[in-house]
């Protein structure tokens, strides 16, 4: 019996070089998960306050914020529950305008970010400076959908996407880590896709 033909031999799919171990392509998608109900925030009730380890306790409105130096984000993000979503585009204001004003002190060394909801999550300090992390109010050019966070989240995309708290109210700069909700039930305390740090000793 003769063997295949060359010319009908599938050919393997090459995996995408953009998604992490254990992830797959959302496409479109962009899947609705959350730990607790959808509140309702006017953005003009909305504000961000920066406190804890910093000099100067500092907290924004609605309009306060977006006089700020506006920044972007265009990349991917990548959840915890193995889907990803390429070539993202969110604006907002940079992590690292707000640190600058409330000057974080020489023993700030952790973040806890919290959100209307009560929902918390930590952070190690250097995952939100450097240009890695943005609290953002649009979604490809539109207000950012309440369901995916809005009016404004936190986004830390180069860790799964719990640590980018929706609804976000409060980054609290800590001197030592404090787990936040999903950390305290069981989820890794950092989150990095590309070593698939998804739950407690990843």
């Amino acid at each position: 019996m003769a063997g295949p033909t060359r010319g009908f031999l599938g050919r393997r799919r090459e995996r995408d070089p953009r998604l992490p171990p254990g992830q797959y392509d959302a496409g479109a998608d962009w899947p609705v998960l959350t730990a607790e109900p959808t509140p309702r925030i006017a953005p003009e009730t909305w504000s961000i306050t920066v406190d804890g380890r910093v000099e100067s306790p500092t907290t924004w409105s609605w309009d306060d914020v977006h006089r700020l130096p506006a920044s972007e984000y265009r990349g991917d993000i990548h959840c915890v529950t193995t889907w990803s979503k390429f070539d993202t585009h969110f604006a907002g204001v940079s992590v690292d305008t707000l640190l600058e004003a409330a000057r974080p002190t020489a023993d700030a060394h952790f973040v806890m970010a919290t959100a209307k909801t009560g929902y918390t999550t930590n952070l190690p300090l250097e995952d939100v400076t450097g240009g890695r992390a943005w609290l953002v109010w649009e979604f490809d050019g539109k207000p950012l959908p309440i369901e995916h966070g809005g009016p404004v989240r936190l986004l830390v995309p180069h860790l799964y996407f719990w640590k980018s708290a929706k609804w976000v109210t409060r980054l609290t700069l800590l001197q030592r880590d404090q787990q936040g909700f999903w950390e305290q039930n069981g989820y890794h305390d950092r989150g990095d896709p590309w070593r698939e740090q998804r739950y407690q000793g990843d």
